[in-house]
């Protein structure tokens, strides 16, 4: 009789312990989903593109006024995907643009970090912060724009199924608020691709 009532006591003693342990039974349950690899964000931009740039003309003035450029994107893997590189060229009636764009993902923070060069500029733009979230990828950064400091949202998403079956347009226009009249108001490019199959 001795053993059952010392295994029934240390059952009990076991049972309270666990019982007293906060969450101790649900732990699984509440544990925090891992946080998504967004490291191939980018992969349905890879390969060659025939591309169709808008850029408003006078951004930030009120005006309604768009310039439009037709040329081609080329786009490169770098770093196993982790990475990737953009090389557009595009005429219009405001000129010749070739501009380079080099895409870089950190994987601790789970974000991108666009960086954009114009070749007239020969320098890096301040790199546009962010991640995709729902197929709708969002990026920010403060831009100095007639000398006042303007918050910028550059937004991208993928349209149609991305094979190269069907063209798939793609579209990012970056938006800014911080409007000097204190409005939100577009401004900058729209950018539209489709594959480009010869």
């Amino acid at each position: 009789m001795k053993a059952s009532t010392l295994l029934r006591a240390g059952l009990l003693a076991c049972g309270l312990v666990i019982a007293w342990l906060p969450g101790a039974g649900f732990a699984q349950q509440n544990a925090t989903p891992a946080p998504r690899d967004g490291s191939h964000d980018f992969d349905f931009e890879i390969g060659n593109w025939k591309t169709h740039l808008t850029r408003l003309q006078h951004p930030l003035s009120g005006s309604t006024t768009w310039v439009e450029y037709e040329g081609t994107s080329v786009v490169r893997k770098v770093w196993g995907g982790r990475a990737n590189l953009v090389e557009l060229e595009v005429d219009g009636p405001g000129g010749h643009i070739e501009g380079l764009s080099l895409r870089l993902y950190n994987p601790k923070a789970h974000q991108w970090s666009l960086n954009f060069a114009n070749a007239a500029a020969g320098a890096m733009s301040v790199p546009t912060v962010g991640e995709f979230k729902n197929g709708r990828g969002e990026f920010y950064d403060w831009e100095e724009f007639n000398g006042r400091m303007i918050l910028v949202r550059n937004v991208w998403k993928e349209y149609g199924d991305g094979g190269d079956a069907t063209a798939v347009c793609r579209s990012g226009r970056p938006e800014t608020k911080g409007d000097p009249k204190g409005g939100i108001r577009k401004v900058g490019s729209g950018c539209r691709r489709i594959r480009d199959r010869s």
